[in-house]
């Protein structure tokens, strides 16, 4: 029988915290509430969670500087939870590596569709049951989508799940233009709060480890969105 998912819950409300730990446990996952920042990376690594459910504003440790050291050694996925629904603060969730946000008061059965959503995109492959490598390869650049990894000038490049989903499915599609729209629908596979700024800013993060190549680039198309252009 095949372990339940873990999901470490980072909150300092217990009301909320016990309400997304009620609503997860009814659904099988394995979850775990700590209310500060400081013991959630303690935490994080003896309890090693499949996802982190982690609001912003907790005591001492911020849920920021918490999801900027998480990604410093783990891309476990991480929804991030938060009273502040400006577009500032989701997109600063974004660059620090989250792959989700969340604004409270939020539908407890949208947060688990969401969850479930995300732990879909992220499920570590076991050699013995692999299928068919989803794998796409240009010069100095090799995406896999089966074993989440991005190699770039030999190299090992470290991206959480949703840029490199984002980076495997335009450049499986070369020179095929994008909406942003489009991108939302096939790499969150839901209306992400209509913010399409979320695709710009995982572009803005891929072009940070991902620069252009005499061959190949990440191109944007003004007006209508992205695409993989290969020379």
């Amino acid at each position: 029988m095949a372990s339940k998912q873990k999901i470490l819950i980072v909150d300092d409300d217990a009301n909320i915290a016990e309400l997304i730990s009620l609503y997860l446990t009814k659904e099988f996952y394995e979850v775990q509430i700590v209310e500060d920042g400081e013991k959630a990376l303690q935490v994080f690594d003896t309890f090693q969670p499949n996802l982190m459910l982690l609001d912003l504003m907790l005591p001492g440790i911020d849920g920021y500087q918490v999801c900027r050291e998480i990604r410093t050694r783990s891309n476990v996925p991480i929804i991030m939870l938060s009273a502040k629904g400006e577009i500032f603060d989701k997109v600063l969730g974004l660059e620090l590596g989250a792959d989700d946000y969340m604004i409270k008061p939020f539908d407890s059965k949208e947060l688990v569709a969401r969850v479930k959503a995300v732990l879909r995109r992220f499920q570590p492959v076991r050699p013995d049951t692999a299928p068919t490598s989803r794998l796409v390869q240009y010069p100095d650049l090799i995406i896999n989508q089966t074993n989440y990894s991005v190699i770039y000038k030999g190299n090992t490049v470290d991206m959480p799940p949703k840029e490199l989903e984002l980076l495997y499915f335009l450049a499986s599609s070369p020179n095929q233009v994008f909406t942003r729209e489009q991108l939302l629908d096939h790499i969150w596979g839901y209306e992400y709060i209509g913010d399409t700024r979320t695709v710009d800013v995982h572009i803005k993060r891929l072009r940070e480890k991902i620069k252009d190549h005499a061959s190949w680039r990440l191109a944007t198309v003004w007006g209508i969105g992205y695409k993989f252009e290969v020379k």
